[in-house]
């Protein structure tokens, strides 16, 4: 099933989607509620602004065109401040109290990893951007879908850049100290490791940590020639960023797309201490060496900055994944005709060539993972342009 993210709203509003529909589904008056789990404050905050931009200007542009078959979409937002136990309570919250007909989110594997059985036993409808592995598995989890790469996606390509076009050979590995980033650290290491490279520094370190001159150090006297980092925290990175200009250390930093994050900027004691920095990135949020954005992203962006959406501060990619976990909500329940799990669940499972902002999208029975490799790439952090970067050096 081939469908064109551009061409739905419209017709959602156009149409209502009573030509192919029941009347009967249609004529239900309740709004679609859709729960929305984030992190919007604490350590693990960074992606939130993006994601959550992202979310109300796809909610509003299908209310704004005649909602889903009249129905319009009504966002409940519960901040789970990056807490695995109240990310617990506010899903349970979300399912028997507010009794929302699909969850999107939350932001961060670490809190994932705690609600997705409780939505599981449920039988809602999840769709995230979390990046663990295991939080994808159709027997276990059939309700739940991956917007996202998988960390094993993100991963192989950093792993690529390093080894094949850096030319870099001994990594030095560093992540939080949350469930992602003990989980993605252990991953790196054993996947640079299977392929011949040496890891001489590993460790987790807690992102409120002020002073990171001993991590550094020790990362320095391993012989590291690149560090390798999975985080989200934007606070942690600005002072190990911070720490490498105070040792006069050339080494590039590679890894996580939040180390390209607007946040990073104010908290830098001189600008040039973001250089030799690269992050995981998309070609759909990648412009070329003339300034050109593809024309699809381009054209997202240009709606975006007309609905006075801030750009500056954040990435595109977490907006753009934003806007489509909303579409692909609304979407499913428009062609099944309700709101009932079982109908936006296989509905999901037949998409085919779903073209979004952030990418195509690919589901299946037996298929969660829903992105594609294909369209992963590095980019120059500091080289943000409302929220796309310039490809790093090599591609």
């Amino acid at each position: 099933m081939s469908i064109s993210r551009r061409d739905f709203v419209a017709s959602v509003g156009a149409m209502g989607l009573a030509s192919s529909l029941p009347r009967i589904a249609l004529a239900q008056t309740e709004n679609i509620k859709i729960g929305w789990l984030v992190a919007m404050t604490g350590p693990s905050s960074a992606p939130a602004a993006g994601f959550d931009r992202g979310v109300h200007f796809a909610a509003n542009a299908i209310n704004a065109a005649g909602g889903v078959g009249g129905r319009k979409i009504e966002i409940i937002t519960r901040d789970t401040q990056g807490d695995p136990t109240k990310a617990v309570n506010a899903t349970q919250e979300l399912i028997s109290q507010a009794r929302v007909h699909a969850i999107w989110g939350p932001t961060n594997s670490g809190e994932s990893l705690a609600v997705t059985p409780i939505m599981a036993k449920a039988k809602m409808p999840n769709i995230h951007p979390c990046v663990i592995d295991t939080l994808i598995d159709t027997k276990k989890y059939p309700n739940a879908f991956r917007i996202t790469p998988s960390n094993t996606q993100w991963d192989d390509a950093v792993r690529h850049y390093c080894l094949n076009i850096l030319k870099l050979k001994k990594i030095a590995v560093i992540g939080d100290t949350t469930g992602y980033g003990v989980s993605a650290v252990n991953a790196s290491v054993a996947a640079f490791k299977r392929e011949g490279a040496t890891v001489t520094y590993q460790a987790n370190i807690d992102s409120t940590q002020s002073d990171l001159t001993p991590d550094m150090l020790r990362a320095k006297n391993s012989g590291a020639e690149v560090i390798v980092v999975w985080s989200v925290s934007t606070g942690m990175y600005s002072r190990m960023f911070n720490t490498r200009a105070k040792m006069n250390w050339d080494v590039s930093f590679v890894g996580h797309p939040s180390v390209s994050s607007g946040e990073i900027a104010p908290l830098l004691d001189k600008p040039d201490n973001w250089a030799k920095v690269y992050a995981v990135g998309y070609k759909s949020c990648s412009y070329d060496a003339a300034g050109n954005l593809p024309p699809a992203t381009q054209a997202f962006v240009a709606n975006l900055l007309k609905a006075k959406v801030k750009l500056d501060d954040t990435l595109l990619w977490w907006v753009a994944c934003g806007a489509d976990a909303i579409d692909l909500i609304a979407k499913a329940v428009g062609a099944s005709g309700s709101t009932k799990p079982e109908g936006i669940v296989a509905y999901w499972n037949s998409i085919k060539g779903y073209s979004g902002h952030f990418g195509t999208y690919n589901y299946s029975l037996d298929q969660h993972n829903g992105y594609s490799t294909s369209e992963i790439v590095m980019s120059e952090a500091r080289s943000a342009k409302n929220g796309t970067f310039a490809l790093a050096p090599g591609y």
